[in-house]
């Protein structure tokens, strides 16, 4: 399939006179010297353009600026800086203008398709409370050949380089894919005792085990072999861009796959845009189009990265097997990742009742592996009503998710400012819950490991 991108901006190419088109009819069909503007219909044919336009273009990556942010009800300036700029990333820092000593935390977007901008909303809750960093992972296609290779150990690579940098006093917070290589960077970093071990581990939505409660995403790559993933989803970059002939999961096949999950949804929210633009409801319709916005601005994976993870995470389970291996190719070594080894590390795992894409379980077997772990630094929170985005995004993030991250940091990092009285009336806080067998994820998984020992013991006795 090394043309399909070739093909996919030729098809980009010839549609763009007819989108030139839909914005001339949006712009007439709004002009209010025109009659039609102020009718029923000429907002449904404004409409109806504007919806062409927003399907057929490409769609860039947002900005995530944030003026300020609010502390004890007042505002505090907020200025972005880079900190550290490497080929595959980028290590923002949202400067806050104020002499609170709060948290540091690490947060880690996933590399799995989307922008970090995806996660504006997750920043935009942590900020008042939190001195946050952001990795901003660069699309594929723009990284130059000659800037070599990326895959899951140039990754951990790049998460131990950030976190040697923060300091130990560092909270990290992973979202999704990235769960993996956090978890495996932070077991490295135990074993070997490094002094910059984060203070607290934050797992929120990631595949550790997707043998557990296996999902549709987990199921259909279980199904298929290596090769049909190379050979039917990485393409070469063409010619024209910076990262030409670089192998790579292109982001427009990657959100034919998202969307293809839930097809209704996504018609439907196209449906009440529509309706929205028409009606003038322009509140509605902004949000929905600020999230489509984000949700359609894609990246491209190095395909190394791509194919490695399929392999590695969702083929052969290395991680919960303790087969996983690290190469540091600053050494030249190789290392074992041992989630036992983590002794220090306070560990939240965070999974959504909802979640079709990391189904419950399949973060909070975390607190299995690293079994060295004392109980008094293992918490598990489990998200009623919420799916995979919904437990770092929207109401339920900012109201009942985010408190309990917020707790569960200050509660190991002792040194720094109490969460000011008057911002307890913008987001409610939530009292600390000890991690505990319930029905809600931990004890499914722990019955999972009775029966996959029970059924090996029979698998002995047979042969």
């Amino acid at each position: 399939m090394s043309g399909q991108y070739l093909m996919y901006d030729m098809m980009h190419a010839a549609l763009t006179p007819s989108r030139h088109v839909s914005e001339f009819i949006q712009l007439a069909a709004k002009n209010p010297m025109n009659p039609l503007a102020h009718t029923l219909m000429g907002r449904e044919i404004a409409a109806a353009a504007e919806l062409y336009e927003r399907i057929t273009k490409k769609y860039e990556k947002p900005e995530m600026i944030f003026e300020h942010t609010m502390i004890n009800g007042r505002k505090v300036a907020v200025e972005k800086e880079v900190v550290v700029e490497k080929p595959f990333c980028k290590l923002i820092h949202f400067k806050r203008k104020t002499n609170r000593k709060d948290p540091v935390v690490l947060l880690c977007a996933p590399l799995a398709g989307h922008h970090a901008t995806l996660l504006a909303g997750t920043v935009e809750a942590l900020l008042p409370h939190h001195d946050v960093y952001l990795t901003d992972w660069q699309d594929a296609h723009l990284v130059p050949l000659n800037k070599g290779k990326f895959d899951l150990d140039n990754y951990i690579g790049y998460l131990r380089s950030f976190l040697s940098l923060l300091g130990p006093d560092t909270n990290i917070v992973a979202i999704c894919q990235t769960v993996v290589p956090v978890f495996a960077t932070v077991a490295l970093m135990a074993a070997e005792n490094d002094p910059n071990q984060p203070s607290t581990m934050t797992l929120m939505g990631g595949p550790i085990d997707t043998r557990i409660n296996q999902t549709p995403v987990t199921k259909f790559a279980m199904e298929h072999p290596l090769s049909w993933f190379e050979k039917m989803l990485v393409s070469e970059v063409p010619f024209y861009y910076p990262g030409a002939a670089r192998k790579v999961y292109p982001g427009f096949t990657q959100i034919n796959g998202f969307m293809a999950m839930h097809p209704d949804n996504h018609l439907v929210s196209h449906i009440n845009l529509f309706k929205h633009l028409a009606t003038n409801d322009t509140d509605k319709a902004q949000k929905l189009k600020e999230f489509y916005d984000n949700y359609l601005a894609v990246i491209d994976l190095p395909a190394e990265f791509y194919l490695q993870t399929v392999d590695v995470v969702f083929q052969r389970h290395l991680l919960p097997k303790g087969q996983l291996k690290w190469h540091d190719e600053t050494t030249d070594q190789t290392y074992t990742v041992r989630p036992g080894a983590i002794k220090k590390t306070a560990l939240l795992t965070v999974e959504g009742e909802k979640d079709d894409i990391s189904a419950p379980g399949q973060t909070a077997v975390a607190h299995e592996l690293a079994y060295n772990l004392p109980k008094s630094k293992k918490f598990h929170h489990f998200q009623m009503n919420a799916g995979h985005y919904g437990i770092f995004n929207g109401g339920k993030w900012r109201t009942q998710v985010m408190p309990r991250i917020r707790n569960f940091i200050r509660q190991h990092n002792k040194e720094v400012d109490p969460v000011p009285e008057a911002d307890f009336d913008i987001v409610p806080d939530l009292k600390p819950a000890r991690f505990k067998e319930d029905k809600h994820g931990v004890k499914a998984i722990k019955k999972w490991f009775h029966d996959k020992k029970v059924a090996e013991e029979k698998e002995k006795e047979n042969a």
